[in-house]
């Protein structure tokens, strides 16, 4: 369990070359968003660059997947679902959310939060990333997918630490969220930039 003292994750990001594979980084784990505890479906996160984007793999394991919806920007989160927040603030003040459903599906926005609280951010989803991309793969009991995430349209002047969350959704009996940094709210809640955790860049 983790309590409202812990300080965020930190990681550094390691560089990729052409023929490097984010299969073979080590994972990040996922665990309950609530409380940090272990989650009922295990997934993990590998994080690498390539380019100037950031390549985010996630592994999660699926005893059936719920994904309905196909065009960009649909409301993903209330089916199965990985999500990516970014913010090259500190504070993260400003930051996009990148989400992807087991049918490749995307779902980009900027949002604007002063206050840090869910009640008074602003989203605009209209805004999309410049060659945002994803691949997914489908096997028995497992879901994965790799997100490229350009960094520029959010950073033109290059950021060399970012804050940031890695989260899951999985529709079932009982829902489960889970959560790279937790976020530490009940009812779960991914809109807590303060819980952010921190991604080093190679320089």
């Amino acid at each position: 369990m983790i309590g409202p003292s812990d300080d965020p994750p930190r990681v550094a990001v390691p560089s990729l070359g052409q023929t490097d594979r984010l299969v073979t980084l080590p994972p990040l784990p996922l665990v309950d968003a609530s409380d940090g505890s272990p989650p009922r479906l295990t997934t993990a996160v590998r994080v690498g660059t390539r380019a100037g984007a950031l390549l985010v793999r996630f592994d999660g394991r699926d005893h059936g997947v719920l994904a309905t919806m196909t065009k960009r920007d649909d409301p993903l989160w209330k089916e199965d679902v990985f999500e990516v927040f970014l913010s090259p603030e500190d504070p993260p003040t400003l930051y996009y959310e990148f989400e992807v459903n087991p049918l490749g599906a995307l779902f980009d926005a900027r949002i604007e939060s002063l206050e840090g609280r869910r009640e008074t951010m602003r989203v605009d989803v209209s805004w999309n990333c410049p060659s945002l991309s994803a691949r997914v793969r489908r096997r028995e009991g497992l879901w994965s997918a790799v997100l490229k995430i350009p960094l520029s349209p959010m950073a033109p002047g290059g950021a060399p630490v970012w804050r940031a969350n890695f989260y899951r959704i999985d529709r079932g009996d009982p829902d489960e969220y889970s959560a790279w940094s937790p976020t530490l709210a009940n009812p779960p809640d991914f809109h807590r930039p303060d819980r952010f955790g921190f991604l080093t860049l190679p320089g």
